[in-house]
């Protein structure tokens, strides 16, 4: 059973006192020289690694970067990572139906909820399923996330909206309603892991430092929009001007620098890390200012939300088809998200990366 609560990936930051208002400029990307220590495994591209300048100025400041700060994604900071190999594109339906066909694998929100867990839930209630966007037919304030979200019974990775929808013609669409749990299966299955945060982020910019967006600083260059997010009144009135209502096939919007696609929008994916607001804050007093390398998130007991203080979360990374500049611009090159590990919803994937020297593989 998916968690219903207000999950930071569907809700504008809060602000941190402690989170600097001014960020360090950006410096040039330093790329690994070494190349690819092999032939790229399938559907893989290799990633360099190198130094890099992480984190998200106030993008409130730029056009088009909406009303949220962002301070939990300063202080921007330098980081370095080793190379990797990472996946072109977001795991999509028919892969990970592939991966449950060899395994058996039932995914979280297949499963059904034990009374345990929700203590004096009735008996009815407990009935697995997820979180799906149900739009209101009408203008609702953006305070309250609940208007928009609900949790559907038998809602899963198979259908997307519910009963009666299906995966039938969406094959090569991301895999949705995934638990972190489900995704880290997966990523096993398939001899890989989930990238840290900051190898996600190395990765999103592409090679280039300080961008707005994956694709470089503008929103819109020459008016085609270049990842599948919101457009119209959120959330009642949306239209499909990128040409999709909700997710898109992967790969359906142009490959950033390193060739990989919908690092933006469409839909968040999960990384390993786990999620503060003052994470960078941290580190970078750990490391006495100096680079960062190979940088990790905080243990799990050091998770901390300001909106849920009692609950880990792990940090998401990318947007999807909802975020809009008058709700949430995370689409953005350097922002943050989060959700709990329990939480799927049907705009929430993932990707796996591999190591250079790579795990066999079990299936």
């Amino acid at each position: 059973m998916t968690r219903l609560q207000p999950l930071f990936f569907i809700l504008p930051a809060v602000l941190v006192a402690s989170a600097p208002d001014v960020a360090a400029p950006f410096a040039a990307t330093i790329e690994n020289k070494a190349p690819a220590p092999a032939p790229a495994p399938v559907g893989m591209v290799w990633i360099p690694g190198g130094e890099f300048s992480m984190g998200k100025t106030d993008p409130t400041l730029e056009i088009c970067g909406g009303n949220d700060p962002m301070p939990d994604a300063r202080p921007v900071h330098r980081a370095y990572v080793d190379g990797f190999w990472m996946d072109v594109t977001e795991v999509t339906n028919a892969q990970f139906a592939e991966f449950v066909a060899a395994t058996g694998y039932i995914t979280y929100s297949e499963r059904k909820p034990r009374p345990e867990d929700y203590p004096g839930a009735p008996p009815e209630a407990l009935v697995a399923g997820s979180v799906v966007f149900t739009p209101p037919g009408y203008p609702v304030l953006l305070n309250n996330a609940l208007a928009w979200w609900q949790y559907v019974p038998r809602a899963d990775w198979r259908h997307p909206e519910g009963p009666g929808s299906s995966i039938t013609g969406r094959e090569r669409h991301p895999v949705v309603h995934v638990a972190y749990e489900d995704a880290e299966a997966y990523a096993r299955w398939a001899g890989k892991r989930l990238p840290t945060e900051a190898e996600w982020e190395f990765a999103a910019r592409g090679g280039a430092a300080g961008e707005s967006y994956t694709w470089g600083g503008e929103l819109q260059p020459g008016g085609r929009w270049m990842a599948n997010i919101w457009q119209g009144p959120f959330p009642h009135g949306g239209t499909p001007d990128d040409g999709f209502a909700r997710s898109a096939p992967v790969a359906s919007f142009p490959a950033n620098g390193y060739g990989l696609h919908d690092l933006a929008g469409n839909v968040w994916e999960w990384t390993s890390d786990w999620y503060r607001p003052d994470a960078y804050e941290r580190r970078l007093k750990a490391a006495k200012g100096g680079v960062v390398r190979n940088p990790r998130g905080p243990a799990q007991t050091e998770s901390f939300d300001p909106q849920e203080p009692g609950l880990a979360k792990r940090v998401q990374r990318g947007g999807s088809f909802l975020c809009t500049d008058q709700y949430c611009t995370r689409y953005m090159s350097g922002s943050r998200g989060k959700g709990a590990p329990d939480t799927g919803s049907n705009h929430l994937g993932f990707r796996c990366v591999q190591d250079a020297a790579p795990a066999i593989a079990s299936k």
